[in-house]
């Protein structure tokens, strides 16, 4: 008995440790980070997949997260914005086209390609996302799951 019960706390504790285990990225991709946000702080690393690395972390208060390469390849960074801060042009667009529904969150997101505004909109039990850059151009419009709903 006291065998299954050490056993037991063992993997309890093993559990825990397990989930606490910070994940620390290659050099590559913190060295291209620190040269990219010089200013960041309360970085934490997250590995969103075999080649692709996510830092979340925080520059003058704001939260911020960006994603590298695992040879330290920028792919993107964004960050929450107020409505206030969105161009009249870019807000024009969202309204005029999807005026039946509710913005649940805006985000400013930056890639070599250029910068889009980022809305998650919400009509009845639906969601969406939608992607507008500045010229006030549609980039992207997509029906979002429920699964994919929570992670937002």
């Amino acid at each position: 008995m006291k065998k299954i019960t050490l056993f037991t706390v063992l993997s309890i504790l093993l559990a825990f440790t397990s989930c606490d285990k910070e994940e620390v990225a290659p050099k590559q991709v913190t060295d291209a980070f620190t040269e990219k946000f010089p200013t960041a702080t309360d970085v934490d690393w997250e590995k969103e997949s075999d080649t692709e690395w996510e830092a979340e972390f925080k520059i003058d208060g704001k939260e911020h997260s960006s994603n590298f390469m695992q040879d330290g390849t920028w792919v993107e960074t964004e960050y929450e914005v107020e409505e206030t801060e969105i161009p009249e042009l870019v807000m024009g667009v969202l309204k005029s086209n999807f005026s039946e529904y509710e913005i649940e969150e805006t985000e400013l997101s930056t890639t070599n390609d250029g910068i889009v505004y980022e809305f998650l909109i919400e009509k009845g039990g639906s969601k969406m996302e939608v992607a507008i850059n500045p010229q006030g151009t549609i980039t992207k419009k997509e029906v979002k799951k429920d699964d994919e709903n929570s992670n937002k």
